[in-house]
């Protein structure tokens, strides 16, 4: 427990080293890297995090296309259902093909009324691949 409480003090006393080890831990991929992890933490909220960074979190997320499980869902009635990465990619992928047919490209919106269900968050992930923005609330 010593350790725990160790790592935990390091932590919120070394805010910079601390969040550029959970990043190489996590092995964000971005398409230009941080200048800086954080910036002006005295604005909160309003501070800046890993400064210059260009990165798509739905590209991280879509990185695993392995058979273990990405999503659960067990509905009012009980029924359960599984998502693996691997169906997951495959998912949004094609969405994201359905949404560019329909002309949706970076920088647009996407704005959906659905359920929270896996299809919900699939669409989102197609969405932000795109380089679109998500918006939605749920029925």
């Amino acid at each position: 427990m010593n350790e725990y409480f160790e790592a935990y003090y390091w932590s919120i006393e070394n805010l910079p080293e601390f969040w550029a080890a959970v990043w190489e831990f996590c092995k964000v991929k971005s398409s230009q890297p941080y200048e800086k992890v954080m910036d002006d933490l005295s604005k909160f909220p309003g501070a800046k995090w890993f400064v210059g960074a260009r990165c798509n979190f739905a590209k991280n997320l879509l990185r695993r296309k392995d058979e273990k499980t990405a999503f659960v869902l067990r509905n009012e009635l009980g029924v359960r259902r599984t998502i693996t990465y691997k169906e997951l990619y495959h998912l949004v992928i094609r969405v994201g093909l359905t949404l560019r047919r329909f002309g949706i490209k970076r920088g647009d919106r996407v704005c959906a009324y659905m359920p929270n269900i896996p299809e919900t968050s699939i669409a989102m992930l197609a969405a932000t691949v795109l380089g679109a923005t998500w918006s939605s609330c749920s029925t």
